[in-house]
């Protein structure tokens, strides 16, 4: 079994009306719960908006902290889930039915061991 990396790409703006939201949500959850029944799922998360962010940066042995997002862009990642499948196929296929479920581009990723 190897880990994946699931990341939910979301684009930047403000947050989906609730009554779009909530039924994505649901799907996610359906699409969370499978996973799990599938033994496969480790760990998911979404994340505050990028102006939450706070980047370090090592700079002449010193920390230079910076508030907000590292780079200006279109998308950011909003949530990820980690799982452990056979291989990539798998993942691939895990994270097609979270881009189905979301609406959003899903990047899948290996981790380096």
């Amino acid at each position: 079994m190897s880990h994946y990396l699931l990341s939910v790409m979301e684009p930047d703006g403000p947050m989906p009306a609730p009554e779009v939201l909530e039924p994505i949500m649901q799907a996610v959850g359906v699409v969370d719960q499978a996973m799990r029944d599938a033994g496969i799922w480790v760990y998911a998360g979404g994340l505050h908006d990028p102006s939450t962010a706070t980047v370090l940066r090592a700079k002449d042995g010193d920390v230079v902290t910076t508030d907000g997002p590292f780079v200006e862009a279109r998308e950011h990642l909003g949530g990820f889930t980690i799982v452990d499948v056979d291989d990539l196929d798998a993942a691939m296929d895990w994270g097609g039915q979270l881009a189905v479920a979301t609406g959003l581009p899903i990047e899948v990723r290996p981790f380096r061991y």
